[in-house]
Parts: structure tokens; sequence; C-alpha cells
């Protein structure tokens, strides 16, 4: 990638994006293709040991409220959902930075991926039948989607709503796939006419 020097001279730090990204592995690349086809499969399926991973992200939802609470009721109802989308995407930044493809495809496709139960959580905010976690008092329990929905006027949207956020998660994470083996097949290709040489 080629920033301008302008820009480069500013911001030193995005100098670091000018760098060739690290080369995949051909074993690495078929690995990483198996476990996100299957992965890709069983959250299609909504089961599936590798679905596991959403458990996760709860704890770091759940302390997303506990950041933003500090910030007035209506960030710290956001801020679980907030906090769930931005800690895969501070992450994919510092792979990013480090040039590390494979990092950066995994935070992305998970960030991706937390949009189908932040979907579920959704479409069920006028419905309320879902389970709640929450820290703390266990009688003062907000569904956050009916809240956040009910302030802004949408909540008779929900569904609609939640089944956008589920297609653009599925579409987020079924272009990182293809962006990885695209990355890794350009690097295999690279490879094979270096040795040719």
């Amino acid at each position: 990638m080629h920033l301008s020097e302008a820009l480069t001279d500013r911001l030193a730090v995005l100098r670091a994006l000018e760098s060739d990204w690290d080369p995949i592995p051909r074993w690495a690349l078929v690995a990483w293709s198996g476990f996100y086809f299957l992965f890709l499969y069983q959250a299609a399926r909504g089961s599936g040991f590798l679905l596991l991973m959403d458990g996760v992200f709860v704890p770091i939802h759940e302390g997303g409220h506990l950041l933003f609470r500090f910030f007035g009721e209506f960030p710290n109802i956001a801020g679980g959902t907030f906090l769930q989308l931005g800690v895969p995407i501070a992450l994919a930044i510092y792979f990013l930075f480090q040039r590390q493809a494979q990092g950066v495809a995994f935070c992305m496709f998970f960030f991706f991926e937390q949009f189908l139960p932040i979907a579920t959580y959704m479409a069920d905010a006028r419905a309320q039948d879902l389970p709640l976690l929450t820290i703390g008092d266990g009688d003062y329990v907000i569904h956050d989607w009916n809240y956040l929905f009910g302030k802004v006027g949408m909540l008779q949207h929900d569904v609609q709503i939640a089944g956008t956020v589920r297609f653009l998660g599925w579409i987020g994470m079924l272009s990182v796939v293809g962006w990885l083996i695209w990355r890794g097949l350009k690097d295999v290709t690279g490879s094979a006419q270096a040795i040719a040489r």
C-alpha cells in the first residue's frame, strides 16, 4: 500500500502500512480455510462446538456496560455492544499495523460473526423472550435493544433491523474469508514465481 508522503510525514505511524504483508504459508492457508468453512457451516446450522467462541464475547459485552456506565444511561446500555464490536476491531488494527493478514482476518471474522448474536438480541427487543445476563442487581435488568430502539423510536422495526445486521454479518464473514484466501494464494503464487527464477 502506498500512502502520500504528506500523510506519512504528519502521521509517521502510518508508514508501517507501506510494508509488505507477512506471507501466509500454504499449510496455514489450508488450516485457516478449513476452520472458517467449518465455522460458517456450524453458524448456518445454528449449532456446533465452534460456536462456543461466542461465550468469549459475553464478558466483553458485560464489561462494556461497566466501562460506559459513567457516561450516562444510553452509553451504558449501548456500551456492551460497542465493546463487543470494538475489541475485535482494535485487535484487527493492531495486526494491520503488524502486517499480519492471518491476525487481521481472525479478528475481522469475529467482528462480523458477532453481528449474528447481536441480531438475535435485537430481534428479541419487543418480545423479550431471551434470558438476560447482568452484572450486579438481578432485579434491575434492562433488555439492551428494547431500551435502545425505544429511545430512538425504532422499536417497531426490531426484526427488520436485526435481519439487516444478520445479513451484513454473513457478508462480512464471507468477505473476510475470501480476502484471506486471495491474500494467501497471492503469497503462494509469488513464492512459486520466486522459486522458478
